[in-house]
């Protein structure tokens, strides 16, 4: 089973926002998940991002594949920096 961490559309038509969520790479981009770990308001100024920053390294861990949006977001909270020196820092 391959595990994603991608977004989840919610809101009403033109006033989007996202839950950020763990999902099998199989569901569908609103269907079925594991686990919420956080969401993404893009339409505040400036854009609200909520993190569950442990929950999201452990998936990491356990080789969840980020989407490239959900990479971005991560990479701005300084997530993905702190799971590369891991990674690589054990090596």
């Amino acid at each position: 089973m391959s595990v994603k961490i991608r977004l989840r559309r919610m809101g009403s038509k033109r006033r989007p926002f996202y839950r950020i969520v763990v999902a099998d790479s199989r569901s569908p981009r609103n269907g079925r998940f594991i686990e919420k770990v956080g969401y993404y308001n893009p339409l505040t100024k400036p854009s609200t991002v909520k993190l569950q920053d442990e929950d999201i390294f452990d998936w990491l861990k356990k080789g969840a594949q980020p989407s490239d949006t959900v990479k971005n977001l991560l990479s701005n909270a300084g997530i993905m920096k702190k799971y590369h020196e891991e990674k690589y820092s054990k090596k």
